[in-house]
């Protein structure tokens, strides 16, 4: 699979006829991995992509190829300190928050947490079981539309 630095606008994935531009922000992320699954009842991702490229604090790549109706999600690495208000955990598939449309919704699991449900510190703790299974997941879609012999109604 080839994969090219991508631009860190616009963010989310988005499709230009030819590929996908991913990118996301993330002020304390010291490794993002665009995770890529083969629908959205996969179980497990199909790929996982580091993104080398960061400007700005915005982690990006683009995928020539990749179009509408890829699935994705992304593992973001970085510290793990409750206390300071950072709690990464690369065991954890995430939503894009930039996502143009969500092709799985949330399937409820104890895996989902951060956090060992249970545990005697609470939230305090790190659960490490991967959520790829369960976690809501986001879809590239194609946003360019044909009007067919109709005009567009020129609002903003």
């Amino acid at each position: 699979m080839l994969i090219w630095p991508g631009k860190a606008y616009p963010l989310g994935g988005t499709w230009d006829g030819k590929g996908v531009n991913f990118a996301i922000f993330s002020e304390h992320a010291t490794k993002v991995e665009l995770c890529l699954f083969d629908s959205a009842d996969s179980d497990q991702q199909t790929h996982c992509i580091p993104l080398t490229e960061h400007t700005d604090r915005i982690w990006h790549c683009y995928l020539p190829g990749v179009g509408p109706g890829q699935v994705y999600g992304y593992r973001v690495h970085g510290p793990y300190e409750p206390a300071s208000g950072h709690r990464f955990n690369p065991s954890k598939v995430l939503l894009d928050p930039y996502a143009k449309a969500i092709a799985r919704d949330v399937k409820w699991d104890d895996s989902l947490f951060g956090y060992r449900v249970g545990d005697s510190d609470a939230d305090l703790s790190m659960d490490d079981r991967d959520s790829a299974a369960f976690a809501p997941l986001a879809e590239v879609i194609d946003p360019f539309f044909d009007w067919g012999d109709d005009r567009s109604p020129c609002r903003p």
